[in-house]
C-alpha cells in the first residue's frame, strides 16, 4: 500500500484566502476555505493515484491549521469544511483521526492549511 502526505491551503476563485479567524474572515467564510482546501487535496490525491480515485482505501488523518486570532476558538467549526467534503466523496472511507490547532500566522499568510495522510491501493 502506498501512503501519501498532502499540504494544500485554501484557494478560492483562484486566489489564496489570506487573514485570521476571528478578525478578519468569520467561521462560515473559514468553512468555505477549509472546503476549498480539502478540494485540493482531492485533486492532489487524484493525480497521486494517477487518476484512478477508486484506488483510496481509507483517509489515516487529517490535521488543519487555522490561522486564528487569540480569542478565536472554533478552529474545529472551520476544519468541518474539509472533514465534511471528505465523507461526503468516500463515505465511512473519508472519515479519519483529526487534529485541529489554531496557529497565529501561516505561510503567505493563508487562512487554513489542510494535512493528511492517505491510504491507496497499489496500481493492478
Amino acid at each position: 500500500m502506498l501512503r501519501w502526505d498532502i499540504l494544500p491551503g485554501a484557494i478560492i476563485e483562484g486566489k489564496p484566502v489570506f487573514g485570521a479567524l476571528g478578525t478578519d474572515i468569520d467561521v462560515d467564510s473559514g468553512y468555505s476555505a477549509a472546503r476549498s482546501a480539502g478540494l485540493n487535496v482531492l485533486a492532489q490525491l487524484r493525480a497521486a493515484c494517477e487518476g484512478a480515485i477508486d484506488r483510496v482505501v481509507r483517509c489515516l488523518n487529517v490535521t488543519g491549521y487555522v490561522d486564528s486570532a487569540d480569542e478565536f476558538k472554533d478552529q474545529p467549526k472551520v476544519i468541518n469544511g474539509a472533514s465534511d467534503l471528505f465523507v461526503e466523496v468516500f463515505g465511512d472511507t473519508g472519515k479519519a483521526a483529526r487534529a485541529v490547532i489554531g496557529v497565529n500566522t501561516l505561510p503567505f499568510n493563508v487562512a487554513v492549511e489542510i494535512v493528511s495522510m492517505w491510504e491507496v491501493s497499489d496500481k493492478d
